[in-house]
């Protein structure tokens, strides 16, 4: 009851924020929500037919380079604004975290009558974790993909185990998790086998089960990719050398930083009480019991030693066999990473067994303290509920500014007639799903996967400001998933609130190629000093005291 209380306590701010509580921008609601927003919208969700495009997303993306349609995060946006399934997310996925991990806990590790609240304090600090609720049970939920597989080891599983295993594909995202999942529960199986003398029927069932889910789930994606071919990604053209570090010393950067507080889309957090745990165990322990200590935990913090390295160094690997194979770079096999966070745990709750009552409470309080500290979504909303918010970190009310937009669509139809889907616009100095958030219909977008013939397409239209920017040309040339307009003056940043009162003094601009891209309206979030030059005319310029914005409307001019 405390740990849900717990649980209570934490939702409570955006509980009672609602659509003016802080949502993370970057690589969340800057690109998991406009694109679930608009399948369910523009009703193709479920549409996996070759042909089928979001009119609204780069003048016509495939469907099939969106996320599945069916994903409860889909399901979701069929029933509520973006801003509510955000929250009920956020609320479903912890605590589902959190019974999950107490499952586990009390079932495997932690079973005696005394030593529940121990397992009650464990499991809210894994619920408590910041990561991105957006990507569902991605990490949480593995606790519950464990829970199922050790009782299939252990004898005949229950119907919802083997419901568990397949309910999994649903609410994770195979890209990021599935392919690195069904490594490591095949790696389970065959030590099981080694230790057991013999397959167990159950487990490769079990295995069978999530990868069939998987491919039902994830069918849009191999479909398009694997069978119909229907784009080349822009990811082929993906070049590790440029886009990251090199060297040895980067690479033991990256992986030190993998190692002791994780990456941040699977869960930033400084593994600090684990590795105490483990220091207090080995300290305490018998000068006869030290040393199969140290080699039970030793093991535990050498696999994650070698996830880490492996991670870290991956971009390099990739960069050394890309000349040779151009097409590794397409797929991130790096992601490993995504299962650190339940190992960290289970190095944890091993240790805490060890240790008496009050270094459980200490290291627990710890785990919890740090967790929170870590959450800047988290310590943003408290923030927003004592009035002082940070100047760059909008809510998603003043984010989205829906009042604002709708002021600029009005505009365009009072002049023109055009309704947003008559038109095409692209966005400067603030991320494309704002627009798409608003209805607008955007040439730019923030995409993991769209053709590469389109950013070959849309190239010309920002060369220019590339040409000034050697920075920028790297972005978008070697990697290019944030298919935007650019200006040298801006740099990389997408968020130029109204406060900032920018003024961009050259903006270098094709607006032939706008116009075969069949854009009308530049919408940009800074001012434009010389928009003659660039082939734009000043339309206005919209604010609102509760938007995060104030929008300059440019139409491109005609021929």
């Amino acid at each position: 009851m405390l740990a849900l209380l717990g649980l209570l306590l934490f939702l409570l701010p955006y509980v009672v924020l609602q659509d003016h509580s802080y949502i993370t921008i970057d690589d969340n609601l800057e690109a998991e929500f406009a694109i679930p927003y608009l399948l369910v919208k523009q009703k193709v969700a479920l549409d996996y037919r070759p042909g089928v495009v979001l009119p609204a997303v780069m003048d016509g993306l495939p469907r099939n380079a969106a996320r599945s349609g069916l994903s409860v995060t889909v399901g979701l946006f069929q029933l509520l604004p973006p801003w509510a399934v955000y929250l009920v997310q956020q609320g479903l996925v912890r605590l589902l975290g959190l019974l999950a991990m107490y499952a586990l806990l009390r079932r495997f590790w932690l079973g005696d009558a005394q030593q529940k609240a121990l397992a009650a304090g464990v499991a809210l600090c894994w619920a408590l974790l910041p990561l991105y609720t957006m990507y569902g049970m991605l990490v949480l939920g593995q606790a519950a993909l464990l829970l199922a597989f050790l009782e299939l080891r252990r004898g005949p599983a229950r119907w919802w185990h083997w419901l568990i295993i397949g309910a999994f594909p649903l609410w994770s995202i195979f890209a990021f998790v599935g392919p690195f999942v069904l490594a490591a529960l095949g790696l389970f199986v065959l030590y099981d086998c080694w230790q057991a003398g013999r397959l167990k029927w159950r487990l490769v069932a079990g295995l069978l089960l999530l990868l069939g889910m998987y491919l039902v789930v994830e069918w849009p994606l191999f479909y398009s990719l694997l069978i119909a071919k229907q784009f080349v990604p822009h990811r082929l053209e993906f070049d590790m050398r440029l886009i990251n570090p090199m060297g040895l010393r980067a690479g033991l950067r990256s992986a030190g930083q993998f190692f002791f507080t994780g990456q941040y889309h699977a869960s930033r957090f400084l593994r600090l009480a684990a590795l105490l745990a483990v220091g207090a165990v080995i300290g305490r322990a018998p000068a006869g019991q030290r040393v199969a200590q140290l080699r039970r935990f030793g093991a535990w913090l050498l696999v994650l030693a070698a996830l880490a390295f492996f991670s870290g160094f991956y971009p390099q690997l990739v960069a050394v066999v890309q000349p040779w194979l151009p097409a590794v770079g397409a797929f991130n096999f790096g992601r490993f990473h995504f299962l650190t966070p339940l190992l960290w745990f289970i190095v944890l709750v091993l240790a805490l067994r060890e240790l008496p009552n009050r270094w459980q409470v200490g290291l627990v309080s710890l785990q919890l303290l740090v967790g929170l500290a870590m959450n800047a979504e988290w310590l943003n909303n408290l923030r927003e509920l004592a009035g002082r918010p940070r100047a760059y970190e909008p809510n998603y009310a003043a984010y989205v500014s829906a009042p604002l937009f709708e002021q600029v669509q009005q505009t365009i139809r009072q002049q023109t007639g055009l309704e947003p889907a008559d038109y095409r616009v692209a966005c400067l100095g603030f991320p494309p799903a704002v627009a798409q958030l608003n209805n607008f219909y955007t040439l730019d977008s923030y995409q993991n996967n769209y053709p590469l013939s389109y950013k070959h397409q849309f190239r010309p239209l920002i060369a220019g400001e590339l040409a000034k920017s050697p920075m920028l040309q790297t972005y978008f040339d070697a990697w290019g998933n944030r298919c935007f307009l650019f200006s040298a003056e801006l740099g990389k940043d997408f968020r130029v609130g109204a406060f900032q009162h920018r003024v961009v003094q050259d903006f270098t601009f094709d607006p032939s190629t706008f116009r075969k891209l069949r854009g009308r309206y530049v919408l940009a979030a800074t001012q434009l000093a010389r928009p003659a030059s660039s082939g734009l005319r000043p339309v206005g310029v919209f604010s609102r005291p509760d938007a995060y914005w104030r929008i300059y409307l440019y139409e491109v001019k005609s021929e």
